[in-house]
């Protein structure tokens, strides 16, 4: 062990990194705690111990760093040495500076580091070549130093801050590696296991479509000869071998018979044929074992969707379900099972439809969509009677054919945008679908026998609840998604549609660094949606610039994009917000809260007084319900106005206006009630609101302030608008819990009962 040195210096503690030995990274300082850090650096010959801090917890070990200054709040440092944090106290300034036993590094000849230093290489070496990166790897694990060679782990996307913080607490090189071999071996094996995967995969497609072509083949020699086989043995032979329901294999034989009393030449032959080849086509009695591991159900959600922990929570709880009637011995043996029908509520692009294939695959089951969007004729879903020409099944039959199994993950993709007319209704026909009582002996026009849909895991997605009518909602189950926070939009830009759009613009994950603070940039100045889809087409917009640039040799061999380039790759910024400050820097104006198709939004109320005839004026496009709402506030006011401290004369001298902005987009409902009492109260008393509060709830002539819906999207509306301060009614206050703690954690909760609680919290 190498000699250690005792110094006392500040505390720079990061949050999303860690930083080694022989490093130099930029570091954003943005909190209070780092600034004070830096400004203690100056004292102490500009060294600081950086330490990684996971989960509010500081890691044992950290680096000893020199900084030196950069621009825009961002600093470069570089790593000397690991140094065992001791203990701290805080200086006059707020800075704390803790005792640190430096560790430097000493590389030694021995023959056990010798080992695990070859082991280490040759286990990495795989892991890159695995992945096309057998240059890098070359250029890598041609280092001398056994410390330096480990630390250079840091840059391993295979690693989570958990080991990364464990490799930085290890001192002794020895254990280090031994870290980094046991974890790169794991690494290793599972490429090895896809790997395998996919070549099979690849030999069973070419030993199919070798049978097809000699299948083929063996049907035209067999036709050249006069050999062809009978119809309708072939059909009876198919029917002894498949496991049909009685019911199905009775209404089989009776076409078969049929056949063969028909003459080729009639036109109901041809008819018959079809029918039989659909009825064969259906997978009756075909299943597939669900994956009944929770924990690694858990995983594959996970992996594939940022956040939606009720949608991931409830497939869970349906396996598990599952799996205990299958370990206990419930498995019932009648046509009825424990099916479920979800259905999916949110704004576009939160990920409804992804969903469906990331519960399949959690399941192991088959994943089949069925697009309602627009079907407005009732055969699309039960199918067209065999008396028409051109007669089909339905989109239900036909999507378990597609599926090859009778329990699939069905996804029916846009429910509330089913319509009707003179053909009849699709969401009516939908009923017997959705019912657990019923779809068990779900009957197709075309088919004409029941099909069993029970074992089926119905997944439904709507943008609204209103267009879809009450008897198919009561028969599902309603998860709301509402949106994601600004934070877990970058983490889903991060994770997932950055490394897509990469590979749809051809590049490899190494040429293109887009930092935290662009991503960031991008949610919040070019994008205003509950969802990521348009995040995701700007990400594409920029994956295709940096292709060109790459493409013409006009770009270095890794392009590096922050805050500051966005504006070369994605133009000028498109979103705009305003600023609760500029706004309601005058009387007369309140901030609240709305939802629209898009996910909750912000919404400024404004109120003014004119000369003239006494009465109201309401501008901006309002439904009645708003309509009613402000005349409900004006009335409180003049009902109250002594209670308030508003002048009687004042209040009797002219004509009130209130205008809702934006003036083209209609609004309607009364959640807006409070906003609107707080916007004449704050103009006839002269009093401001403040600019860090939004509120939202119904008011009525009593002064009782009313619950009302969408909670978390307004309140998310608000965090993104960078309010600190909500307004809610009493009975909504059980809603905070769905709030994203992160954002909770961020807003202050005013819980309203009456006027006077909204008035108190919300004027200066």
């Amino acid at each position: 062990m190498p000699e250690t040195t005792q110094l006392t210096l500040p505390v720079l503690p990061i949050h999303n990194g860690v930083v080694f030995p022989n490093m130099t990274v930029t570091i954003q300082v943005a909190s209070q705690e780092g600034r004070t850090a830096i400004e203690a650096a100056s004292r102490s010959d500009q060294t600081v111990l950086i330490v990684p801090r996971l989960k509010g917890s500081y890691a044992s070990v950290g680096t000893i760093s020199t900084v030196e200054r950069g621009d825009d709040g961002n600093i470069v440092v570089t790593g000397q040495a690991r140094a065992r944090v001791g203990a701290g106290s805080t200086d006059e300034n707020g800075a704390l500076w803790v005792e640190a036993e430096e560790f430097p590094e000493v590389d030694f000849i021995d023959e056990g580091v010798d080992e695990l230093v070859a082991d280490y290489r040759a286990v990495v070496s795989a892991v890159l070549e695995n992945r096309g990166l057998g240059r890098v790897a070359e250029r890598l694990l041609a280092m001398d130093s056994p410390a330096q060679l480990a630390d250079l782990a840091v840059y391993s996307p295979d690693l989570s801050l958990e080991q990364k913080i464990e490799l930085l607490e290890a001192l002794d090189i020895r254990h280090r590696l031994g870290l980094l071999l046991g974890w790169m071996r794991e690494v290793l094996a599972d490429q090895e296991l896809r790997r395998k995967v996919r070549d099979d995969a690849s030999e069973q497609i070419e030993k199919s479509q070798k049978e097809y072509i000699l299948r083929q083949q063996l049907e035209a020699i067999k036709k050249e000869l006069g050999e062809e086989g009978d119809v309708s043995s072939e059909y009876r032979t198919k029917l002894d071998e498949g496991g049909f329901p009685e019911a199905v294999a009775e209404a089989i034989s009776k076409e078969i018979d049929r056949l063969e009393r028909m003459s080729e030449q009639s036109p109901e032959h041809s008819w018959i044929r079809t029918w039989l080849d659909t009825m064969f086509d259906i997978p009756w009695g075909t299943k597939t074992d669900d994956r009944l591991d929770l924990d690694e159900a858990w995983t594959v959600l996970d992996a594939d969707h940022t956040g939606l922990h009720d949608v991931k929570e409830r497939i869970v709880e349906h396996l598990a379900v599952r799996k205990l009637r299958k370990e206990r011995g419930l498995e019932s043996d009648s046509d009825r099972d424990t099916g479920a029908i979800l259905l999916l509520v949110g704004p576009p692009g939160v990920g409804k439809t992804s969903l469906g294939e990331s519960v399949a695959k959690a399941l192991g089951r088959e994943f089949v969509r069925v697009a309602l969007g627009g079907v407005r004729d009732e055969a699309e879903i039960r199918g067209h009677r065999r008396t028409y020409v051109g007669a089909r099944p339905g989109r239900i039959a036909r999507a378990l054919t597609e599926a090859g199994t009778m329990n699939p993950v069905f996804l029916l993709d846009e429910m509330d945008k089913v319509g009707a007319d003179w053909r009849g209704d699709p969401s009516s026909a939908l009923l017997e679908v959705l019912d657990p009582a019923q779809n068990h002996t779900f009957r197709d026009h075309y088919l004409e026998v029941d099909l069993n849909l029970s074992e089926v895991l119905f997944v439904a997605t709507a943008n609204v609840l209103e267009t879809i009518p009450a008897p198919s909602l009561d028969r599902t189950e309603v998860i709301r998604i509402d949106g994601y926070t600004d934070a877990e939009k970058v983490e889903i830009a991060r994770d997932h549609l950055l490394p897509r759009q990469l590979l749809n613009a051809g590049l490899e994950p190494e040429e293109l660094e887009v930092d935290e603070e662009a991503l960031a940039s991008i949610v919040d100045r070019y994008t205003r949606e509950a969802g990521v889809r348009s995040l995701e087409r700007e990400l594409g917009k920029l994956t295709r610039k940096v292709a060109t640039k790459i493409a013409s040799s006009d770009a270095p061999d890794v392009v590096k994009i922050g805050s500051d380039e966005l504006r070369e790759y994605l133009g000028k910024p498109r979103v705009w917000k305003d600023e609760a400050s500029d706004r309601t820097d005058v009387p007369g104006v309140a901030t609240g809260l709305a939802v629209t198709g898009a996910g909750g939004d912000v919404l400024f109320i404004e109120a003014t007084q004119m000369d003239g005839e006494r009465g109201l004026t309401l501008t901006g496009q309002l439904g009645d319900v708003m309509k009613e709402s402000a005349q409900i506030a004006l009335s409180y006011v003049e009902a109250h106005a002594g209670e308030l401290g508003i002048d009687p004369e004042k209040l009797d001298s002219g004509r009130y206006h209130l205008h809702v902005p934006a003036g083209a987009i209609p609004k309607d409902g009364p959640s807006a009630g409070i906003t609107m009492l707080t916007s004449l109260v704050s103009l006839l008393s002269e009093r401001k609101v403040k600019d860090t509060i939004a509120m939202t709830g119904e008011i009525t002539l009593q002064g009782k302030v009313l619950p009302i819906g969408g909670v978390k999207q307004k309140v998310l509306a608000a965090h993104r608008a960078g309010l600190t301060e909500v307004i809610l009614p009493r009975r909504n206050e059980q809603d905070i819990d769905d709030v994203p703690e992160q954002v909770r954690q961020d807003i202050e909760f005013h819980i309203a009962d009456t006027a006077a609680d909204v008035l108190s919290a919300a004027l200066n």
